[in-house]
């Protein structure tokens, strides 16, 4: 359309005018009219990503755009273009994304074709399948989904103007952005055609009417019957535009129709594209392009390489709807795992959280995880397993027939490569019916053989399989299923890359094993794989090609003449071949990742990543400085209240959020103080006295009490009452004073430890006299943590009758990181949370908090330990690194000063100093997998979340003194970290992905939170700005005992570490 003026830029949209990003990133909808192909934080500058665009009004362009549209709107009038305008996104990284060790960035290919009449308009939008490998993009240090839709913009009224229409073709979720390559509403894979209208006038957005996909298609087992994802209201950030594209391109289409198979990986030359291929990988230059060759040692298809003999790992969800008979079982999100012992070929499948409904009737589909056993299969002379041939992106759609009932189960899984652990990542779903199997049936599956027909971009497969099934009592009744199967995958279209592969080789299985858990509710699999000769040939009788070597799992067994042979470690690995241990190359080669960069030794491998403020240049590998923002809340150009009205909190960027302090109301800029008197806070018969942030409550002459609650009748004033009432009684009567300390009473009419002069905002500790403790005053908005006075330990308030103080907050633990929650109250302030603590080479578990050190506590698993770290900065600290296996749950006792955590592995429960000197095991029966633990120190309380075989998840408590334990709850979905707040219990749902709230009281769910990267949430731990009150008979002179003091509701215990010498320690049972 010649009047349409737009402006394509490396953000992934077209805009009507040259608006500055600030209009409309994070502000979506725009102000101007917008259509955005794929928008997010794209990075062009790195010399990799491009943007082609040109106008174009050749017959062929024009010819297949009518097509694309003709197809999308059967029912209409066929169209013929006579403008279109081609724009291509090629190989586009994020801003500061995230980068593995062998420096590979993931890019995102998109299309966008605007094809135009006289009368309309319509945008073309072509997704490659494997042009989107991600899906969000950092917006304000949080991670953003990408958007694709459609924004009018503001439309002039007669006397004001409104936001027009805004389209969205994606949701907030980042499967409504994998979706797009997969489904259509044009009839064809990854074609998405609207109809716009015609500028000026842009109106409506109509989107094609054909969601379905040939079945020609279908027959290949790419294709399935799906829906165009529907209109929905709302916006989305956008990031900022840093970079421009430079020396725009036009973009040159093959003939033929526009197809999402034009780009591929193999476009452009290797002096630009090097970072596409593995880090151990060559790039090699052909005629037509450039492709990828693993280097000897690794295998793979250059894209990803993984060493020879090292063992291999699979992780993924499962989902979909499976009918027994006629019962419907749904899947959710069920982890399946798999380990490969590449060198003899075994591989062990298991899939959790299977119910008994369904779980005996899963048995005889070994092949679930079978295709992990074809991709590493133990290669026979001349042939190659499918990891070799594929790599690890790859669609496997399979189709089983039962018989002779004829069910039918349609198997999809989508394999998306080598993660940042080095895991094989597989989304699973499955859809369908099976034959059932009774409950205590064992299943036996025979071994078979399976031909695989090989040819570009396409392994087809089909086989017959049987099974025997036993009932209990019964003979054995055997059955069979047919199976067929195609796996479809992009492959290097230079250099005839299939010239050296077989069209036809044969997998042989066997020694399957197959069985279902019904305690445990897991399915396992297991089988050795073999790839070969399809017409047999001879057995090989040398011991690398049978599996029966014995070199270690992580070596390579290496052939010679007949049956000898040799075992050699796999690359990052050192040792006999026999025996193979891992080389930590961040020891031995220090310098390896360069400068202001971390490496992180992973099994046979490492990782690099850079440091705070750093990130990687385009290169991949070099990190450069970072621009770093300014945090008004340090550097005090805020424009918050004074600190002691009002709290200031960092948001990212230049960005800050003011709220006022408990006692205050306001917007943050300015606070006022709240006058709880007005409220009727205090007792009918007591007067009340409000202060700066505060308020006192007196029981009125003739009456005694705390002034929440008085009685009536006299007795003789205490020193701290007759020091307080002088101050709040004059000639004329209560009069609050201005400006003066006023000391607190207990309601037994002793000082309370801990006194504070509201006016000025000061706290400090006190003796028994009221005379102040040297050393422990704190500055405004800070409180010290005071002992009490020796009296007897008596019950705390209820816990929801005062708020949280401000800046406390929710810490979590994923992915390697530490990850924080601002709370207001005991919501959740789900926009502000953000990464606190950074610890990319292992892998956090339990998460715990010290409010008096201001000490941040985790265990990990990768070298099992538990360390600390301030939380003002520094660094780690290991406090406990030996006779641990697996720590998981760890919790603080901040008055006894203690520590206590979970080993899964020992199945107990221990506690020591914070020092990490003095540890004791306080329970070790009864316990399987222990989970989380929390603490509550004023009452001398410890509970743990239990994990039982049989599956139900309990939430106990228990005395760590005297050992006794008592259920609390039960039937939490799946719960791991688990924290308690006031009136709320917060825990982690690995169903979820995310952070619970329940209210203890009420006995429901309060709130959810679901970070932006959907991976398992691990420990979990509350944050105080202030120490909670409270004593116990632990935290004064270590109640009395030589070593370790155990606070229990009652009194204490006095109980010896477990490797005390036995002089000089005493055990006594609690008072």
């Amino acid at each position: 359309n010649s009047g349409t003026q737009l402006t394509s830029l490396s953000r992934g949209c077209l805009q009507s005018i040259s608006g500055h990003e600030s209009t409309y990133l994070g502000k979506m909808p725009a102000s101007f009219g917008m259509i955005a192909a794929l928008q997010g934080d794209l990075d062009s500058s790195d010399g990799v990503g491009k943007v082609f665009y040109r106008q174009d009004s050749s017959r062929s362009i024009l010819r297949q755009s009518a097509e694309h549209i003709n197809r999308a709107f059967p029912e209409d009038d066929e169209v013929s273009p006579t403008q279109a305008l081609v724009v291509t996104w090629v190989d586009m990284a994020t801003q500061e994304q995230y980068s593995r060790g062998d420096g590979i960035k993931k890019r995102n290919t998109f299309q966008l074709v605007i094809a135009s009449l006289e009368t309309t308009s319509y945008a073309i939008m072509l997704y490659a399948r494997d042009g989107l490998q991600f899906t969000s993009t950092l917006a304000n240090d949080q991670a953003a989904v990408m958007h694709a839709g459609f924004s009018k913009g503001l439309v002039r009224g007669f006397l004001f103007s409104s936001q027009g229409p805004y389209y969205r073709i994606t949701g907030d979720e980042e499967e409504s952005v994998r979706a797009l390559p997969e489904e259509t509403n044009a009839g064809m894979r990854g074609v998405h055609v609207f109809e716009i209208g015609t500028f000026p006038y842009f109106t409506n957005v109509a989107p094609g009417e054909v969601t379905e996909l040939p079945t020609e298609v279908e027959d290949r087992g790419a294709g399935q019957q799906l829906e165009y994802p529907p209109y929905e209201e709302g916006q989305i950030p956008i990031n900022p535009v840093r970079y421009q594209p430079e020396n725009p391109e036009v973009v040159v289409i093959d003939d033929g129709d526009i197809n999402v198979d034009v780009f591929s990986y193999n476009i452009g030359t290797c002096a630009n594209n090097r970072d596409k291929c593995s880090q151990f990988a060559d790039c090699r230059d052909y005629s037509g392009g450039y492709c990828c060759h693993c280097r000897p040692g690794f295998y793979g298809n250059g894209i990803q390489c993984v060493a020879e003999g090292k063992p291999q790992r699979m992780n993924g969800k499962m989902n979909g709807k499976v009918y027994v008979g006629n019962s419907p079982v749904q899947f959710n999100n069920n982890d399946l795992h798999s380990y490969v012992v590449v060198n003899d070929g075994r591989s062990y499948v298991a899939i959790s959280d299977i119910p008994q409904s369904i779980g005996p009737s899963l048995q005889p589909l070994s092949a679930l995880g079978g295709v992990i056993g074809w991709a590493f299969a133990l290669e026979q002379p001349g042939f190659m397993n499918g990891f070799g041939l594929v790599g690890g992106v790859f669609t496997r759609q399979a189709e089983v027939t039962f018989l002779p009932g004829n069910e039918r189960l349609s198997i999809r899984q989508e394999f998306k490569g080598i993660d940042e652990h080095d895991h094989l990542e597989v989304s699973t779903h499955l859809d369908g019916r099976i034959p059932e199997i009774p409950t205590g049936s064992t299943v036996q599956v025979e071994p078979y053989s399976e031909i695989y027909q090989y040819s570009n971009n396409l392994i087809t497969s089909s086989s017959t399989r049987d099974y025997k099934v036993t009932r209990p009592g019964e003979a054995a009744e055997t059955r069979t299923y047919q199976w067929r199967q195609t796996i479809t995958f992009q492959s290097c279209q230079n250099g005839d890359p299939m010239k050296d592969v077989k069209p036809s080789q044969m997998l042989r299985v066997e020694q399957i094993f197959v069985m279902y858990d019904v305690n445990n509710e897991l399915t396992r699999f297991a089988m050795t794989n073999k790839i070969g000769d399809v017409n047999g040939g001879e057995p090989e009788e040398n011991p690398c090609f049978t599996g029966r070597h014995g070199c270690d799992n992580n070596a390579v067994c290496r052939p010679g003449a007949g049956k000898e042979f040799t075992c050699e470690c796999a690359a990052g690995f050192k040792g006999s071949g026999r025996l193979c241990d891992d080389i930590d190359e961040c020891v031995e080669t220090p310098l390896i990742c360069g400068a202001h960069a971390i490496c992180n030794n992973q099994p046979g491998t490492f990782r690099c990543e850079c440091v705070d403020g750093y990130q990687f240049a385009s290169d991949g590998r070099t990190c450069v400085e970072a621009d770093r923002p300014v945090n008004p809340c340090e550097d005090g150009s805020h424009t918050c209240d004074i600190s002691e009205r009002a709290q200031c909190t960092y948001t990212g960027g230049s960005a800050f959020v003011c709220s006022c302090l408990e006692g205050f109301v306001g917007d943050g800029s300015i606070c006022q103080d709240v006058d709880e008197c007005q409220l009727g806070r205090c007792h009918p018969d007591a007067g009340c006295y409000n202060s700066q942030g505060s308020f006192t409550c007196e029981c009125n002459p003739g009456y005694y009490g705390d002034g929440f609650q008085c009685s009536p009748g006299n007795r003789q004033k205490t020193p701290c009452e007759q020091h307080r009432d002088s101050l709040h009684f004059g000639p004329r009567g209560p009069r609050p004073p201005v400006g003066q300390y006023i000391p607190t009473c207990d309601q037994n009419g002793a000082y309370t430890p801990m006194q504070c002069h509201h006016s000025i905002g000061e706290c400090w500790c006190v003796d028994q006299a009221g005379r102040e403790i040297p050393g422990t005053r704190t500055e405004p908005g800070d409180r010290p943590t005071c002992n009490d006075h020796g009296k007897p330990v008596g019950p705390t308030p209820r816990p929801d009758v005062h708020p949280l103080p401000p800046g406390t907050y929710l810490l979590y633990a994923q992915s390697g990181r530490i990850e924080h929650i601002p709370l207001e109250g005991y919501d959740m302030k789900k926009d502000e949370a953000k990464t606190l603590l950074h610890l990319p080479e292992k892998v956090v578990i339990g998460v715990a908090y010290d409010c008096v050190d201001k000490m941040v506590y985790w265990t990990e698993i990768t070298s099992p330990s538990i360390s600390k770290a301030s939380i003002h900065g520094g660094e780690p600290t290991p406090v406990i690194r030996s006779d641990i296996d697996s720590p998981e749950g760890i919790a603080i006792d901040h008055l006894g000063r203690l520590m206590f955590w979970t080993d899964s592995v020992k199945d107990r429960i221990e506690v020591a100093s914070l020092d990490g000197t003095q540890r004791k095991v306080i329970v070790d029966t009864e316990l399987v997998n222990p989970r989380a633990i929390i603490t509550d120190p004023p009452n001398g309380s410890v509970g743990p979340t239990v994990l039982f075989p049989e599956g139900t998840h309990k939430l106990e408590c228990m005395s760590p003194g005297r050992g006794d334990r008592r259920q609390i709850l039960e039937g939490i979905q799946y719960p791991f970290g688990m924290a308690t707040l006031g009136k709320n219990i917060y825990y982690t749902d690995w169903r979820r992905d995310a952070v619970v709230a329940v209210d203890r009281y009420a006995g429901t769910e309060s709130d959810e939170f679901q970070p932006q990267k959907r991976t398992k949430l691990y420990g979990l731990a509350a944050a105080y700005s202030q120490c909670p009150q409270g004593q116990n008979y632990c935290d004064v002179n270590n109640g009395g005992c030589t070593h370790l003091c155990l606070a229990t509701p009652i009194g204490r215990s006095c109980k010896c570490p477990d490797n005390a010498v036995g002089v000089g320690c005493i055990e006594r049972d609690g008072y």
